[in-house]
């Protein structure tokens, strides 16, 4: 199903498969190594490591009116602890600031509450400051520092129940 953002441009979510494997490889090599870093730990992105992400959680990415994927998300318990989804963003570059994290973080968040899940969290280096804000935008978050490192814990119940995409 598709659904478009509130952006100067249209852009719509959609559930991500392995089939878009080409368009999210296609992405990755667009993204600059530090944003690859921050998401990843490194800087190259192989197959298989979406298809566990899609195995272990819920994807979606986030196209650009040309088809063009600018932003991948992810949501699910990959961390395995009771009623915590784990929640994974990517945005382009280019792309960035623009609100399409954010909108798919809280469709991320719903997607979890729908699950029963009652907690998203991150975990993310001090320095990923855009990821960190964003997290901070969607309510009241815990954070614990693990050395250069933040496991942000945000309670479901405070996070924005209203539609996240229009």
């Amino acid at each position: 199903m598709h659904q478009l953002l509130n952006t100067t441009t249209a852009t719509r979510i959609r559930t991500a498969t392995i089939a878009d494997w080409p368009l999210i490889e296609t992405f990755h090599r667009g993204c600059s190594e530090q944003a690859m870093h921050r998401r990843w730990g490194r800087t190259q992105i192989t197959r298989r490591d979406i298809e566990r992400l899609l195995h272990h959680s819920s994807c979606w990415i986030a196209l650009h009116a040309t088809d063009e994927v600018i932003a991948l998300g992810s949501a699910g318990p990959v961390s395995r602890h009771p009623g915590v989804f784990d929640l994974g963003l990517q945005v382009a570059d280019a792309h960035q600031r623009r609100g399409i994290g954010l909108a798919l973080a809280r469709h991320a968040a719903a997607h979890a509450r729908s699950q029963g899940a009652h907690t998203l969290s991150v975990y993310a280096e001090v320095s990923n400051l855009p990821m960190l804000g964003l997290v901070r935008h969607l309510g009241h978050p815990t954070e614990i520092r693990e050395g250069a490192y933040l496991d942000v814990r945000v309670p479901l119940s405070g996070t924005n129940r209203s539609p996240a995409l229009s």
